[in-house]
């Protein structure tokens, strides 16, 4: 037995609650090493011989570990445990002071660990339940639409040019207004935007006055409408809290240059050297390197605490909003921290509050400070593999698992998962302009656990470099859009409002290839679902055998319930151009379509599956026969007659029996099925098309080359599964 891999802490994230009475545990184990581990444990003050014994289960590998974890109950909340540990070769007892052949007898209290007392606090310490369902949308407000010309700052460009460190394009909170049914169509549930208050800057992060929203951005009033009609739609609003750094011009500061240390607010910053001076080089503390019209504010003094968290206290209330963004989060006092959560709180107690921590840094969400940060190591991962490709499937895998474990599950279900922002290039950049690879990303986005994340303009194809070129402006003219890429982003953001198993789900690795492009495949599930989903991230085609798949679904708790279920289609993504277009969503297109030659079993050779004509083929010929070839080059089927029609409320969401229409046409195997379908998504003429299982075609079917027992994945394609039981 590997002993010196084993870990575990009575303390988040390895002990935490989870309940009023319900503790979990996780151990660290050095991977492949125990073939079974155990937890024992019973009340502090009550002797061993009432023990109780729970089996635990591996939710997690990395590169080096396995993560092996189980829930306990105690209504006392009292909680003293220790772990059986047994690789196949020997059993060892792990408490903590160390591993033991036998529990002592004599020295029990002393040996185990404890989990004193456990305090839930109602779930006050976790993000708000609503974050886990969040999908979030950034807007960089001078960038995003200019609906109010007449508070143009002077200078303003023509919409639409080169973007540099110092232009301006007019964008304001009126523009934001004018396009909130966008947001509402793409499914956005949480709007982020970057700071509103008065700066002479175009980003806003060198705050002048933060009791007044910026005159080029509007005023009070538009600021109030703005969060009235997010909330009309169901659209949450999250705020930027610049409190690590002001302005040059703010007025603390502006008094420390003309009195010196004989100012009120000289302790309010770091000042070496009086006169204050900023070239060449700044005489004070300043945010990042020498950026002088950023000085840093001292957080640590309880005044500056006072003046800032009234600050918050002010917008919260006078505004209503849901929640901040803490900008550089991580340099600032964490005794402020706690002292903003507390008082935010005790205004809105669902508000969230967000981090913009760059690195790994599970001490700022304890419960105590942030609820969640915005996730750049999953960022880096996620270029790595999707943009990039120079890693492998397991090395993905691989982190994602190291990066789940480092966080409580509340938390790691609340993350915001970001590909890009107004501080990183556009994730389509970073793949050198393949949107394949984009389509790839997204997708697992969306799939996996945390709150996923847009960046305006990424909807619909936007690129960039760096800052200031990904700060580009937001472009209206629909014929400048990637109507595929918006279609697909709907669609995902339907499937995660369809499946709760997307969003609270629980999450696990099936295949991960140990070399760059090979197949990657994982599962997410509940209670009630079960998504299994095939991914291709090369250039080659793949081949997936359904039944390793079943195989690695048998392996894990939880999981293997659902390993013998019919697995039916709700989406495809990618694959070959044909035609020039690139491949569509199966579930946001009508599948059967044939090939511009017309052929249809060059269609289906060519993956055709995945595109549809330029007409929706409606009404009598949806009643027609079943469709004509399989997407991804599965084997032939039929869609069986019928089905709902899904239908669009005015978030632009599917409605009740939308997908769930679509879920019950889908009753073959894995390998053998059909269907088609067209979710409200965008007609090539820029309107909403009406939603509904739609084509029916009455060509031939295709002589696609039958595999039985595998699946077929194009290049640079995905495939996504629900598993129903029986009579579901």
């Amino acid at each position: 037995m590997n002993r010196h891999a084993i870990l575990h802490r009575p303390d988040a994230p390895t002990a935490y609650a989870v309940g009023d009475d319900e503790l979990e545990v996780v151990l660290r184990a050095a991977r492949g090493d125990l073939c079974r581990v155990e937890v024992v444990y019973g009340d502090r003050y009550t002797r061993p011989r009432r023990d109780r014994r729970v089996a635990m289960t591996v939710v997690a590998q990395d590169e080096l570990f396995d993560y092996w974890t189980a829930r306990i109950t105690l209504a006392s909340r009292r909680f003293r445990y220790y772990f059986v540990l047994d690789d196949g070769r020997e059993t060892l007892c792990y408490g903590e002071e160390g591993f033991r052949r036998e529990p002592p007898v004599e020295e029990w209290w002393r040996w185990s660990f404890q989990y004193p007392y456990l305090w839930f606090h109602d779930g006050q310490d976790d993000p708000p339940d609503w974050a886990q369902d969040a999908i979030v949308y950034q807007v960089f407000v001078e960038r995003f639409a200019n609906g109010d010309p007449t508070n143009d700052p002077p200078g303003v460009e023509p919409w639409g040019g080169t973007p540099t460190r110092t232009s301006f394009f007019g964008g304001d909170l009126q523009g934001i207004i004018d396009h909130l049914d966008h947001l509402a169509r793409l499914g956005v549930s949480c709007l982020y935007l970057t700071p509103i208050f008065e700066s002479p800057t175009n980003h806003k992060y060198d705050t002048t006055d933060y009791y007044g929203i910026d005159p080029h951005f509007g005023n009070e009033e538009v600021a109030r409408r703005l969060v009235d009609e997010c909330h009309m739609r169901g659209i949450r609003v999250i705020l930027d809290a610049v409190f690590n750094h002001s302005g040059f011009d703010f007025f603390a500061f502006q008094d420390v240059l003309e009195n010196g240390e004989k100012s009120p607010y000289f302790n309010w910053f770091r000042v070496w050297k009086t006169p204050i001076e900023t070239r060449p080089r700044a005489t004070y503390e300043t945010f990042g390197t020498n950026l002088w019209r950023m000085p840093k504010l001292a957080t640590d003094n309880p005044e500056v605490q006072d003046y800032f968290l009234g600050v918050a206290e002010h917008w919260t209330r006078t505004l209503g909003i849901d929640g901040w963004r803490l900008d550089v989060g991580d340099e600032v006092d964490p005794r402020f921290w706690r002292r903003f959560r507390e008082r935010v709180r005790a205004i809105n107690p669902d508000a969230l509050i967000v981090g913009e921590v760059l690195h790994d840094a599970p001490g700022f969400v304890r419960g105590d400070q942030m609820d969640c940060y915005m996730n750049y190591p999953w960022r880096d991962l996620v270029v790595d593999f999707f943009a990039k490709r120079r890693i492998s499937p397991k090395e993905f895998a691989d982190g994602l698992a190291s990066l789940r474990m480092r966080y409580r599950r509340q938390v790691d279900r609340a993350m915001w998962n970001l590909i890009d922002s107004h501080d990183r290039e556009r994730f389509l950049t970073a793949c050198g302009g393949d949107r394949r690879r984009m389509l790839l990303a997204t997708t697992f986005q969306f799939m996996y656990t945390g709150t996923p994340y847009i960046y305006y303009g990424d909807e619909v194809g936007m690129e960039g470099e760096h800052d200031p070129d990904c700060r580009r402006c937001m472009p209206w003219d629909r014929s400048e859009w990637d109507r595929e890429m918006l279609n697909h982003y709907r669609t995902l953001a339907r499937l995660r409002r369809r499946y709760r198993a997307l969003r609270r789900g629980e999450y696990a690795t099936l295949v991960a290839g140990s070399s760059v492009g090979e197949l990657f495949a994982f599962a997410r599930w509940d209670t009630n679902s079960c998504l299994v989903v095939l991914m291709n991230n090369s250039e080659e085609p793949a081949w997936c055998d359904p039944d390793l798949v079943r195989r690695r679904m048998a392996e894990v708790s939880g999981l293997k319930r659902w390993a013998a279920c019919a697995f039916r289609p709700v989406l495809s993504v990618g694959g070959p151009s044909v035609g020039g277009a690139q491949a569509r969503n199966l579930g946001a297109h009508n599948s059967g379509a044939v090939a511009p030659s017309g052929d249809p079993a060059a269609a289906c050779h060519s993956h055709a599956s995945q595109y549809i004509a330029q007409e929706h083929h409606m009404g009598a010929a949806a009643a027609g026969a079943g469709a004509t070839h399989a997407p991804g080059g599965l084997s032939p089927g039929l869609l069986p007659q019928g089905g709902a029609s899904p239908s669009d409320g005015p978030s632009g969401f599917a409605g009740p029996n939308g997908l769930e229409g679509l879920e019950h046409s889908l009753s073959t195997p894995l390998g053998w099925q059909r269907f088609a379908v067209s979710n409200g998504l965008e007609s090539p003429e820029g309107r909403d098309a009406a939603g509904g299982v739609t084509e029916a075609s009455t060509n031939p079917p295709c002589a696609w080359p039958l595999h039985p027992g595998r699946i077929h994945l194009p290049p640079m394609s995905a495939l996504v599964y629900i598993l129903t039981r029986g009579s579901e």
